[in-house]
């Protein structure tokens, strides 16, 4: 029953990052997805799989890659994002992960500021509240 309960939490956060935390940020809920990745990592690699579309072999191998199974998971978003492979975003990470996600994301051309840089963001916290230019789909915090 226990591991039915922590899949189902598991799924969600995979699926929704945003319920996973609140005002902690990015760091929390990375290392919210690592306790929980590692309470059970088959589990994690399966709900990784199916989110992103990714064959379960290149979710291992990525995993294989990384310090940790959040950065598996960061690797597939700002990838999805970005519009790159992971190969491309595993190179990014492996030259700067000391540096943070949001040097590797910029560095793979994803702007702050950016429509995709408000895209990755908002897959972290919910915020909807980036002052980007364009066509975007806002959510009625324009002007009134």
């Amino acid at each position: 029953m226990k591991k039915l309960v922590l899949g189902a939490a598991l799924a969600i956060l995979v699926m929704n990052p945003a319920a996973g935390f609140g005002a902690g940020g990015l760091d929390s809920f990375i290392a919210n997805l690592n306790v929980q990745a590692r309470a059970d990592l088959p589990g994690f690699k399966a709900n990784l799989s199916a989110t992103f579309g990714v064959p379960m072999p290149r979710v291992e191998a990525v995993i294989a890659r990384v310090q940790a199974p959040a950065d598996a998971y960061m690797v597939m978003k700002v990838g999805q994002v970005a519009k790159q492979p992971e190969e491309v975003v595993l190179g990014e990470y492996q030259a700067n992960k000391g540096k943070g996600w949001g040097v590797i994301a910029k560095n793979l051309g994803i702007k702050p500021g950016s429509r995709e840089f408000h895209e990755l963001k908002k897959g972290f916290n919910g915020d909807d509240t980036g002052k980007g230019k364009g066509k975007g789909k806002g959510k009625g915090k324009g002007k009134r």
